[in-house]
C-alpha cells in the first residue's frame, strides 16, 4: 500500500472510531473555581473587575476546545464566570443547584456530567470546596479545597470508557497572589 492509501485508510479509521462514539471516545470534563468575586452583593455576589477579565481570560483558553455542555450552579458568580464562552457558542448552561450538603451537590454534578453524551466536552464551574469533590468523585486525584484566593486553576479529567481517567492541571488567566501557594501546601486533603 503506498503513503496516499495508509494515510487514507487511517484518517477512515479514525473516523469510524470516532462516530462510534459509545465505545470509542472519551468524554472530557474541564473544572474551573468561578472568577474573582466582588464584596456585595455578599449574599449571592457578581464578578469583581478582575472576575470579569478571568472569565475573558477563560473563554480565550477554551476557543477551541469545542465545549459541549457547560454546568454551574444558580449563583451569579458561576453563571457569569460561565457567560462569555456560553454566549459564543449560544449554549444554556445547566444549573445544578448548591447549598445544602456539599456531597448532595458533588453528587447531582457527577451524575449531570455523566448523562451527557460519550466524547463531549464539559465545562464545570463550581466553588473552592466543590471542585476538589467533583475532581475526586470522577476517578480523579484527592485534592484539598483551593484557598480562598486561588482562582487561575484549570482542571481537565478524560474519562476513557474504560481504564482510570487522565488528570491535568494548568493554569489560566492573571496569575493568583503570591501567598496563595503557601496557602495551598498549608492545605490537606
Amino acid at each position: 500500500m503506498n503513503r496516499p492509501s495508509r494515510f487514507a485508510l487511517a484518517t477512515l479509521l479514525l473516523l469510524a472510531t470516532a462516530c462510534d462514539g459509545a465505545t470509542a471516545q472519551p468524554s472530557t470534563v474541564i473544572l474551573v473555581r468561578h472568577a474573582e468575586r466582588a464584596a456585595a452583593p455578599a449574599d449571592d455576589p457578581v464578578l469583581s473587575d478582575a472576575g470579569t477579565q478571568r472569565a475573558q481570560d477563560l473563554l480565550a483558553a477554551l476557543a477551541f476546545a469545542r465545549v459541549g455542555s457547560i454546568i454551574t450552579t444558580q449563583f451569579q458568580r458561576t453563571q457569569l464566570t460561565a457567560k462569555p464562552i456560553a454566549d459564543s457558542i449560544r449554549l444554556t448552561p445547566i444549573v445544578v443547584t448548591a447549598g445544602g450538603p456539599t456531597q448532595r451537590h458533588v453528587d447531582a454534578v457527577v451524575a449531570t456530567v455523566k448523562r451527557r453524551p460519550p466524547g463531549e466536552l464539559v465545562l464545570v464551574v463550581g466553588h473552592s470546596n466543590t471542585i476538589p469533590a467533583i475532581i475526586r468523585a470522577l476517578g480523579g486525584p484527592i485534592m484539598p479545597d483551593l484557598c480562598d484566593n486561588q482562582y487561575s486553576m484549570l482542571f481537565v479529567l478524560e474519562l476513557p470508557v474504560t481504564g482510570a481517567p487522565r488528570f491535568i492541571r494548568a493554569k489560566y488567566g492573571a496569575a493568583d497572589p503570591s501567598d496563595s501557594e503557601a496557602c495551598a501546601r498549608m492545605m490537606r486533603p
